[in-house]
């Protein structure tokens, strides 16, 4: 029984990785000039299949954006997992410490100051780190006497609230016919402007902070029957605890930074691939991984 629902799990990450690739081979051929999908075949396996014009337009313009797409989906799929792993609550994303409305603070800063695009980035991952560890020494201060998890998910709630504030603030001060539209387009979030350096930059980061995700989907599991009980089969809640906010707060600080908002993915993906494979974290963290970039190449 256990060996057929191995199999079973396993039959399902080989599908829909499949169809992951037949999505990416699909983003590739369709827009304002569609190109047949057996021409991006061949191209990808003979560079000389297909004319100059057609191999800058996939090299430089949409293969960025569907990986980029993979990337962006995939990591806060995964951190949406890791987080309602870690708070045992449905209805959390992942931006519940309030690294999207740092991250959305720190690029409206840098558009109001004119920084350039690499400037606004790295604003904005600076500033969505920031909020997380403005939460965590909140929690941290008030959290003696009281449940640890609850008050680091009001205290993420309440950090989230006070740069959406100050996110109406920038907007309130920014230039309407210039800098408000820009910072609007941002908090929009899209990947237009995504680039093949920036993909060989996030591409690392979002790997390496998934790996102690995945390494510690057991402890995750274990955490589901609560914490004492975990404590009791040798799992250290607090170091836990610790990994996944590092983790999932990388990742999402990562892409964001890049893409600008991007709000439902990290709150309904991890409960589609929980549907479909099941609540065990050692399959559900990469097929929320793949679910998730197959619906920003959709969306």
């Amino acid at each position: 029984m256990i060996l057929k629902t191995l199999h079973k799990r396993n039959a399902l990450l080989v599908i829909q990785l499949l169809c992951l690739i037949g999505l990416c081979l699909l983003a590739l051929s369709v827009g304002r000039y569609p190109l047949p999908i057996g021409d991006i075949i061949k191209f990808i396996f003979s560079k000389a299949a297909v004319d100059e014009h057609t191999a800058l337009l996939l090299l430089e313009v949409r293969l960025p954006r569907v990986l980029g797409a993979v990337l962006v989906g995939g990591a806060l799929a995964v951190s949406g997992v890791a987080y309602q792993g870690m708070f045992k609550n449905p209805l959390i994303s992942p931006d519940i410490l309030g690294v999207s409305s740092g991250a959305g603070f720190g690029a409206s800063v840098a558009i109001l100051f004119s920084l350039s695009m690499l400037g606004i980035q790295l604003s904005a991952f600076a500033f969505g780190l920031t909020a997380v560890f403005i939460a965590l020494g909140l929690s941290r201060s008030i959290s003696k006497l009281h449940n640890q998890t609850l008050v680091l998910l009001l205290s993420g709630i309440i950090t989230g609230s006070m740069f959406g504030a100050f996110i109406s603030l920038t907007k309130y001060l920014a230039d309407a016919e210039y800098k408000l539209p820009d910072i609007t387009f941002w908090l929009m979030g899209s990947l237009t402007n995504i680039t093949n350096e920036q993909i060989m930059i996030v591409a690392p980061i979002v790997l390496l902070a998934i790996i102690p995700l995945y390494l510690s989907s057991w402890k995750l599991n274990v955490l589901s029957f609560g914490e004492e009980e975990a404590s009791s089969m040798g799992v250290q809640v607090s170091r836990l605890r610790f990994i996944v906010i590092l983790s999932a707060t990388l990742l999402t600080a990562t892409v964001v930074s890049i893409t600008g908002l991007i709000g439902w993915i990290g709150l309904v993906v991890p409960h589609i691939a929980r549907f479909l494979i099941g609540s065990d974290n050692r399959w559900l963290l990469p097929s929320a991984f793949i679910l998730g970039g197959m619906l920003r190449n959709v969306t």
